[in-house]
């Protein structure tokens, strides 16, 4: 059983920067930061002669994240020959060239750029137009294989075509080959055929033409070298679509010069506005298609920072040219007084990484080479003379163009929507061609809601076909031809009638079903989703929801009010989006009046109350409202009828002086009766009740103040008490004393009777026709002087101390100046965070000290500080610092607090690594850790602290051995400390122990090393004997870096060897010289005795060799010597004898000599020399000492 599975690629259409481009997006949503590709400038469209040197290119710049890939393919042909194409990227430009060195015939072409990254894909297309040159030999092979299959009976027209470019002496061989053995009858229709080519060709001018670009004369020019076959030929210039006028004088803006059959068109003294897309057109055909810098809309805004300088030369040197600018460019164009010049072998143009440093460097100078050299930017320019020494020549040869053109201008992609009309058209520079229009690849023909017209000189073709794509291709005469590709697009589409029922409102009652139809159509799969006040509406309890490819349905059950609002459908494919909105309106009962209820009148015959409408009306106007009535007191309410719904108000005159009535308010619409609002109690008439007397005003406001009289102002009280206010009581009590005396009874505002430096209080009371209320609230208190001015700026303001949360400041009084500034009575403070423009004060109220603390700032934060001096005349002006203060204690540079701080650490394989820094420093340091120069890798933690850091490697690994350095760096400066870790576990015993010598008195043995001395430097050997007599272990020597031990012995007795691998964790195993357990040990035997002459001179039977040691460990150096008789050893350091030097311990016993240094250092480095000498010679052995690293302080870690 197999199954097939179906792989869908998402693919969302975008709307491109540039026209003509398409634009599609791989994935719904584009991570943040990432682009789908798009061009910012796409290739023109070129008419090319045949055979020209100069080639054709095409440009375009990209846009993208991550960059995209930019790949060039023809229709013709997907893949091109990099033989004949040249792709290549001008990163000073930022643009993707195809370059064609010598364009052919069969190069015309439809070319497509593809651009993709990993998000989208961008593509557009360009047409290529090449006039075959008069008289251009033609390869007939190469175009025979592209021909199509000839039909019987018909004769292919490329065979005419062929005829027509060969020589007279290949017609026979070219008809043998199309199978044409009878050509005479073909001279006559050739001999036609190639008169209609001559009028044709010599309808249609040989054009040459240079970009536009700003020439060192300030002008904006372009050059045409044309030859027009009727000089009467009119000429036309578009700038962005639209004709521009143009003169032949020198004040014309632009300006045509015409020499011969060179155009140049101008532009004096160039502006923003001048840049564009220009075109220049001959009758009707287009000879050039050109832009003002490139895609942009305006021109640059530069100026130079930095102009070019005169410069001089000596023959065959370099001369540089350099300028900087003030805004940065890609490139700039640099240009003599007759040709601009370009990057290349004479000429070196470097732009610096910020784009503002612009360098041209001339190369071998020479004396034609002299001059003037111009940089323009934009519409700016800088000029420079270059003199050199020496004389040179140059020539400067030119070719003319070749003549010839078939496309004035091709067909262009084209999208429609379903539906539309849509047209393709093309130009031809001759009028009598034929064309003949093809849709993929078929002839198309009148029907079907298709047909062809032609406009002169050029076809077109209207097309309303419902396909979704179209190729069509035109031919003309001996088969030119231009594509196009036609989408036909199917948006979503809403019936007009359809959306107007949409459109209108629906309106239910509460609880009742909503429900909305919308028939659409347009391409599959079409997405629906409906909205409720821009909420999008899932399936639910309440929402139904039925979707078809023709319609789709919404029902709302049991609507509510709250579900009312704008309720929205959209609809959306692949080829667009469209949406329409309704609204729902839910019709219910009102929500209760709005409290509160103000009392207008509090009458003996009277009751005066007004309401706010309800919040909610219910869909329907408000038509009245209910009232009721209650005596306090009593249970039963009273109707007193219907209010209009426009009046929320009501007048009671039925009441009785001196009771208390509660009244119930309810709204009414055509729905229903809401819930009631029930009024707080009100009094009716002049009983003594708190109710009828007047609220408090508000407290009494200082309007000036004079030691004669202070003027003072009030707001009257929010409550009347139900009547008019009468009149006012005013009150004054000086400050301290709680008596409080009436002033001018009637309610004045200007008191006079005061005494001068006294301090006052002052509040007032409401009186109505009940009486007086409740008296306000005091007001600040007031002095009885004359107004004093403002103080001046406080003197000496620094800063005392400070930390991360806290700054303190000290300030001096300012002076008083008479009729300036007043004495200051007090202080404010006030601070401000760079990033903020408002100031905020620390204390509400001014301090008389001067000094102040400024409480709850953030760390590290820089504030603004001020202080102002107040009295009460006002604040005066405030005095802040010159620069911002931080809020953090004073700098200190980072430093180790820990004076026995461990530099090296043993630790066992497996276990873990902790290693605790503690430091101090202010700002707070950034802290980092490396091992071996690089950072740490992540499997070690780091912990930082205010006051120190952790590094914690959990389980330990041999790679963790190494040199670990933390780095503290704060503003202030930095600090390092070294800690060494070596990780290792116990050593593994070493291999096999053998007998090497055996000689009289000595042995010498040898064993296999340890594995793990590969791994650990530090692995040394421990040799250990007992003998058959005394049983007990001893040990031999230790720290021993060899493998090789030669021990004294006693003739006749046995001997028992182990030895043991030692390092930094301890002693392995021992090695026995035994393989199995009571074996026979080592026996000497005493050789026979034999009478003869031992004497030898000295001579070394184990040399010395050459050792590495670490700094601060003992190293032994050892060496065996033989002679007769003993000799004598003396021991060298870079040739200054070691014997009496107390510093080094030196034994010689039994022949074995040896070294032995307590604690190395880098002083003991050097050569070491053991001499040995007796009667019958002297013989001598050195070696080379080096120590490595630094001192180490052991610390053994579990």
């Amino acid at each position: 059983m197999t199954s097939k599975m179906t792989i869908y690629i998402l693919a969302i259409k975008k709307t491109s920067r540039v026209p003509g481009a398409t634009v599609t997006q791989f994935m719904e949503i584009v991570p943040l930061g990432k682009s789908t590709p798009d061009f910012s400038r796409k290739p023109m469209p070129m008419k090319v002669q045949e055979g020209k040197n100069s080639g054709g290119a095409y440009v375009v710049m990209v846009l993208g994240n991550p960059s995209p890939a930019v790949v060039w393919t023809r229709l013709k042909c997907p893949v091109l020959d990099p033989e004949v194409y040249k792709t290549r990227y001008d990163p000073r430009g930022k643009e993707h060239i195809l370059e064609m060195l010598k364009v052919q015939v069969d190069q015309a072409d439809t070319y497509k750029c593809i651009v993709t990254n990993d998000y989208g894909e961008a593509v557009v297309t360009v047409t290529l137009n090449v006039v075959a040159a008069a008289g251009a030999p033609l390869d007939f092979r190469k175009i025979k294989k592209q021909l199509p299959p000839q039909k019987e009976g018909e004769i292919d027209p490329k065979l005419l075509e062929l005829l027509l470019s060969a020589p007279k002496k290949d017609y026979e061989r070219i008809c043998f080959e199309f199978g044409v053995t009878d050509f005479r009858w073909l001279l006559k229709r050739l001999n036609q055929l190639k008169k209609e080519r001559e009028d044709e060709q010599a309808k249609v001018p040989e054009i040459d033409f240079l970009p536009i670009e700003v020439k060192p004369n300030g002008r904006a020019e372009f050059e045409l070298d044309m030859k027009l076959s009727d000089p009467n030929s009119k000429i036309e210039l578009f700038k962005d679509g639209e004709l521009v006028p143009y003169g032949m004088d020198e004040t014309s803006k632009p300006r045509l010069e015409v020499t011969g059959t060179k155009y140049l068109f101008s532009i004096n003294d160039p502006q923003q506005d001048d840049a564009g897309f220009y075109q220049v057109d001959v009758g009707e055909a287009n000879m050039l298609s050109t832009d003002f810098k490139g895609n942009r809309s305006r021109l640059p805004d530069v100026d130079f920072n930095s102009k070019l300088q005169n410069t001089k030369a000596t023959e065959n040197q370099d001369a540089v040219f350099q300028c900087v600018l003030t805004a940065p460019m890609n490139y700039i164009t640099w240009s003599t007084q007759d040709a601009s010049l370009r990057h290349g072998d004479k000429y070196d143009v470097t732009v610096s990484e910020d784009k503002l440093t612009h360098t041209l460097r001339v190369k071998g100078c020479a004396v034609a080479d002299a001059g003037v050299y111009f940089a323009i930017a934009g519409i700016m320019r800088s000029s420079a003379s270059l003199t050199v020494e020496g004389t040179t020549a140059a020539a400067v040869g030119q070719s003319g163009p070749d003549p010839g053109v078939r496309f004035v201008s091709g067909l262009s992609d084209t999208a429609a929507n379903v539906g539309e009309r849509a047209e393709l058209s093309c130009k031809l520079s001759s009028d009598t061609a034929k064309g003949c229009w093809y849709k993929n690849g078929k002839l198309v023909s009148r029907g079907s809601g298709v047909f062809s017209t032609r406009v002169q000189p050029g076809p077109a073709l209207p097309h309303t076909s419902h396909l979704p794509t179209i190729q069509a291709r035109t031919g003309y005469g001996v088969g030119w031809s231009s594509y196009v590709f036609f989408h036909v697009t199917d948006p979503p589409r809403i019936d007009l009638d359809a959306l107007g029922r949409f459109s209108k409102p629906v309106i239910v009652r509460a609880g009742e079903t909503a429900e909305w139809k919308l028939p659409f159509s347009g391409g599959d799969p079409l997405t629906v989703q409906w909205f409720k006040e821009d909420e999008e509406l899932l399936p639910g309890l309440t929402v139904r929801m039925e979707t078809s490819s023709t319609g789709s349905q919404l029902r709302l059950t049991k609507c509510q009010r709250k579900d009312g609002g704008e309720v929205k459908i959209k609809i959306k494919n692949a080829f667009g989006t469209i949406e329409a909105v309704s609204k729902l309106i839910v019709l219910d009962k009102p929500t209760p009046p709005q409290g509160p209820v103000d009392v207008l009148e509090c009458s003996p015959g009277s009751v005066a109350f007004k309401w706010k409408p309800p919040k909610d009306d219910g869909g329907c106007p408000v038509t009245g409202y209910i009232l009721e009535r209650q005596q306090v007191g009593r249970n039963k309410w009273t109707g007193l009828g219907e209010v209009p719904g426009g009046t929320p108000s009501y007048r009671d005159s039925d009441v009785d002086p001196g009771r208390r009535y509660c009244y119930r308010i309810r709204a009414k619409n055509s729905e229903g009766v809401s819930e009631f609002l029930e009024t707080e109690d009100i009094s009716a008439g002049v009983l003594r009740e708190s109710a009828c007397y007047p609220g408090s005003p508000s407290a009494p406001k200082v309007v000036s103040a004079f030691k004669e009289c202070i003027n003072l102002t009030w707001f009257p009280p929010c409550d009347t008490g139900g009547s008019d206010i009468v009149g006012y009581n005013l009150e004054k009590r000086k400050t301290g004393s709680n008596h409080w005396s009436l002033v001018n009874p009637g309610g004045p505002i200007k008191v006079k009777d005061v005494f001068e430096g006294a301090a006052y209080q002052f509040r007032v009371t409401a009186i109505n026709l009940s009486g007086a209320g409740e008296p306000s609230l005091p007001c600040e208190p007031v002095y009885a002087r004359d107004p004093m001015k403002p103080p001046g700026k406080v003197i000496e303001l620094k800063l005392t101390s400070s930390n991360y949360t806290t700054f303190s400041l000290a300030w001096t009084k300012p002076k008083e100046v008479e009729g300036v500034a007043g004495e200051a009575h007090g202080y404010y403070v006030e601070i401000r965070p760079i990033e903020e423009l408002e100031w905020s004060r620390c204390n509400n109220n001014p301090v008389s000290l001067t000094s102040f603390t400024v409480l709850g700032l953030k760390a590290m934060a820089a504030y603004w500080v001020r202080v102002i001096a107040t009295n009460y005349g006002g604040d005066g002006e405030p005095q802040g610092f010159d620069n911002y203060i931080i809020a953090m204690p004073p700098p200190v540079r980072p430093r180790f607090k820990d004076k026995n701080m461990k530099s090296f650490l043993v630790v066992k394989l497996g276990n873990t690594v902790r290693v605790n820094i503690n430091f101090e420093a202010c700002p707070l340091p950034e802290v980092i850790w490396l091992k071996d120069g690089v950072p740490v890798s992540k499997h070690v933690t780091i912990t930082n602290s205010d006051s120190g850091s952790q590094l914690l490697i959990p389980m330990s690994e041999r790679s963790d051995t190494g040199v670990y350095t933390i780095l503290l760096k704060n503003m202030v400066g930095q600090e390092t400390f070294n800690v060494e870790i070596r990780v290792t576990d116990d050593p593994k015993a070493p291999g096999p122990v053998e007998l090497e010598q055996n000689v009289p008195g000595t042995l010498t043995l040898c064993w296999m090393p340890s594995p793990d001395e590969k791994r650990d430097d530090r692995l040394s050997y421990v040799v250990a004997m007992k003998d058959s007599h005394k049983q007990t272990w001893r040990t031999v020597t230790e720290n021993l870096f060899n493998h090789r031990c030669t021990v004294t012995v006693l003739p006749g007795r046995e001997y028992y060897f182990r030895v043991f691998a030692k390092n930094d964790m301890g002693l392995s195993s021992p090695v026995d010289t035994f393989p199995l357990p009571n074996s026979a040990p080592f026996k000497l035997d005493p050789p026979e005795f034999k009478s003869r002459d031992l004497q030898a001179s000295p001579s070394f039977t184990v040399p010395l060799k050459q050792r590495t040691a670490p700094r601060g460990y003992e190293c032994h150096m050892s060496c065996a010597v033989s002679g007769d008789p003993r000799p004598h050893v003396t021991w060298y350091r870079n040739n200054v004898s070691l014997n009496t030097n107390t510093n080094y311990h030196v034994t010689c016993v039994r022949g074995v000599c040896t070294l032995l240094i307590l604690k190395v250092g880098p002083k003991d480095s050097g050569e070491y020399k053991v001499v040995v000498d007796n009667p019958l010679g002297t013989a001598e052995c050195s070696m080379m000492l080096n120590v490595r690293g630094k001192a180490k302080n052991f610390k053994y870690q579990h």
